[in-house]
């Protein structure tokens, strides 16, 4: 068994895990969103789940194929759409989470607070957010339709051997650094506000958990809200989806300077990558009664 065949066993595996995740979080929360109250978070928790499931699908059909020794079956023009598109659902994804710590933070924000001025008021007054999204990551990503080519179309002697399709051609500087410097904005940006908001909703747990002790140490029941729950599930995806992002951040500063041909160092990037879009329904179902439920169930 070549070492080729055995990278693409892993990570065809856990690519599948996470793809049915997402499709089980997308499914139910569209029923979720149909048969109850109509909420934003639900159609936000929609869309970070269909954007996980394009971003695997782009990432694994092409790697593992690839990694299996399959015949190349993509031209320039498939390259073009299967790279794009990925990067395109990576930076929805940045977007969304944003989004959903946003919106989280206002549901459990006290009625006299500031935030309460930014509700949505009708789960559909969403759409348009997720449109913009869609429209500045499109956007962002505009440089890559022009420099992705197929393996096929490249010269042996520009190719180094790795288990892909897709390549890269260097483009000019300053087109590069304009569009990277872009990339980098939107994710500043959108990160900030969910550092802000994450900030805000681990002050209000403080607050709700000091009263809860308060109430316990006083003789009375008190039971947890559902969206304080939902809170800290929110949390705890916003805290996975920063460390994956930062450690691929400060790995890929030495594997373009120093490690260009490290295959290992390689190998973790792609699985950082994916990683979030991976963990994410798995770490949202145990916090979920309603998906936790229906999990058993099945």
């Amino acid at each position: 068994m070549s070492l080729s065949f055995f990278k693409g066993t892993i990570f065809l595996s856990i690519s599948v895990l996470g793809i049915v995740g997402n499709i089980f979080i997308f499914l139910n929360y569209m029923h979720m969103f149909k048969s109850t109250k109509k909420k934003s978070i639900h159609i936000i928790f929609i869309h970070l789940a269909f954007t996980n499931i394009i971003m695997l699908l782009l990432k694994v059909i092409p790697k593992t194929l690839a990694a299996f020794g399959m015949e190349n079956f993509l031209e320039d023009i498939g390259c073009m759409i299967f790279v794009y598109l990925e990067r395109v659902t990576r930076g929805l994804s940045i977007c969304t989470s944003s989004l959903l710590t946003l919106v989280q933070a206002i549901t459990i924000s006290p009625r006299d607070s500031v935030w309460r001025k930014l509700k949505i008021q009708s789960a559909w007054h969403i759409l348009p957010l997720l449109l913009f999204f869609w429209i500045i990551s499109s956007l962002i990503s505009m440089n890559l339709l022009y420099h992705i080519k197929n393996i096929s179309s490249m010269n042996t002697s520009q190719i180094s051997k790795q288990d892909n399709y897709c390549y890269f051609v260097p483009d000019n500087l300053i087109m590069r650094w304009s569009f990277l410097a872009l990339m980098v904005l939107r994710d500043a940006v959108f990160q900030g506000i969910m550092g802000v908001a994450s900030g805000y909703m681990v002050f209000l747990l403080h607050k709700h958990h000091q009263r809860v002790l308060y109430l316990q140490n006083s003789n009375f029941l008190y039971k947890t809200s559902p969206e304080m729950k939902a809170a800290h599930s929110v949390l705890l995806l916003m805290l996975c989806f920063l460390f994956i992002y930062w450690t691929e951040c400060i790995l890929s500063l030495p594997f373009n300077s120093f490690l260009e041909n490290n295959s290992m160092m390689k190998n973790i990037q792609e699985y950082l990558r994916i990683g979030y879009a991976i963990l994410s329904p798995f770490m949202m179902i145990p916090k979920d009664s309603n998906l936790t439920g229906c999990w058993h169930s099945h």
